[in-house]
């Protein structure tokens, strides 16, 4: 068996149609027992689907992708499971284990009755800056206000974070691979940011970031009830699970199930770091 995952720099590529390589996963007896990155050699879906065909790929674990490229992939003959966010080998072990949780067409993958987890109309349901869990991908524009040496730069650190209570939730050190970033461009949280852009190659600093540098305060906004008839799938969720929904740009986001009863349900679109004080180690290994 082999799994392809839209790849960059680590994560999970967010856009299939403009993916420019994909990580190959060769699989014996529910494990990896092998990887390769290859090269997209080409763009657009078809040309995508074809290459993954021609590569024997079962399963593609992606981000977004679009209603053609799910018929290239369907005619190709590949399973997909999409909507993933994160560090591409953490998802593929999800996957494996059977906790992966898919997007818009399906609750998770193993919803294979077709459920549509889609929000209720009406919804806008922006989640706010996404977390990409290795490394804490913003997404929300540049940070306008950050000066130094490395904005502007691709920089690749290693860092370990944790709470104030000293739990650990997430370590690039852990993977073995450091991340890689523009710094300045948004794709961090703004502290995480702000720590680097004046750092030295080989330097090490340790941070510690309130919740307006961070992932900001919850915003009761995005939590929303919803009724389970009109949420096709949502029927079979428990408290405390994370699905996607997707927005009015057909773009997949994680929300949590805080509440359920008979006929409704109640989700979460907050990151689950808002509110949070959080503590970084940051090691700069490299700028480009």
């Amino acid at each position: 068996m082999k799994i392809a995952v839209a790849y960059e720099n680590g994560n999970i590529f967010q856009h299939f149609g403009r993916t420019e390589y994909f990580k190959v996963y060769e699989i014996e007896e529910n494990r990896v027992v092998s990887s390769e990155v290859i090269g997209s050699n080409g763009v657009g879906h078809g040309a995508l689907a074809g290459l993954l065909a021609e590569r024997s790929v079962d399963v593609l674990i992606c981000g977004g992708i679009g209603g053609g490229a799910q018929a290239a992939l369907a005619e190709a003959g590949v399973t997909l499971c999409a909507g993933a966010q994160g560090d591409a080998d953490q998802a593929v072990e999800a996957y494996l284990k059977g906790e992966l949780v898919s997007s818009g067409a399906n609750c998770d993958h193993h919803h294979e009755d077709g459920h549509s987890c889609g929000h209720e109309e009406g919804h806008s349901c922006h989640g706010g800056c996404g977390h990409h869990e290795d490394g804490h991908s913003c997404g929300c524009g540049s940070h306008s206000a950050i000066s130094g040496r490395n904005v502007g730069k691709t920089c690749r650190v290693h860092y370990r974070g944790t709470l104030n209570d000293g739990t650990q939730f997430d370590s690039s050190y852990d993977r073995g691979e450091p991340i890689e970033f523009v710094c300045g461009a948004g794709q961090m949280i703004k502290g995480f940011d702000a720590a680097v852009a004046d750092m030295e190659v080989g330097q090490t600093v340790n941070v510690h970031l309130m919740p307006e540098d961070a992932y900001g305060m919850p915003d009761p906004d995005v939590v929303f009830t919803a009724e389970i008839a009109k949420l096709p799938g949502s029927e079979d969720l428990e408290v405390g699970q994370q699905v996607f929904l997707a927005n009015q740009a057909g773009q997949p986001f994680p929300v949590k199930v805080v509440a359920k009863d008979d006929k409704t349900i109640t989700l979460d679109a907050n990151h689950e770091m808002a509110g949070k004080e959080l503590n970084f180690q940051i090691e700069l290994v490299e700028v480009k």
